[in-house]
């Protein structure tokens, strides 16, 4: 009987652990985070202290750069939170925008002369 009672205790245990593991959520805990465009043509920084979202061109093209931080609801209906151009001017361009821990976020940047975009991991606060 104890090791009857002792192995349904342990499957139970085992069940809950792959709970947990399946239930976790994806996105990556917040720290300053940078994602660049190929061919030195900008980039785009999340500063965690503050909230901040920078996005630089970096290349005297012609062409600017747009930055889109996106945000997906714990419902999973994803949208755009806020978006960053820069380009045409010196330094680069901010925006404040407060994340949180009830949602995931996600940056992209694309270079405004075509081709493709690059994308951060999914995180939040």
């Amino acid at each position: 009987m104890f090791k009857s009672t002792f192995s349904r205790l342990a499957l139970a245990g085992a069940g809950a652990a792959a709970m947990m593991v399946t239930l976790a959520p994806s996105a990556q805990a917040a720290s300053d985070k940078t994602i660049t465009l190929p061919q030195g043509r900008g980039y785009m920084k999340f500063i965690d202290d503050g909230d901040v979202f920078q996005v630089c061109d970096t290349k005297a093209d012609g062409h600017g750069v747009t930055g889109t931080l996106w945000v997906r609801n714990v419902g999973g209906v994803t949208s755009v939170a806020t978006t960053v151009d820069d380009g045409g001017n010196s330094g680069c361009d901010k925006k404040g925008y407060n994340i949180g821990q009830l949602a995931s976020y996600r940056m992209e940047l694309c270079w405004n002369g075509g081709g493709g975009c690059v994308f951060s991991e999914w995180f939040n606060e």
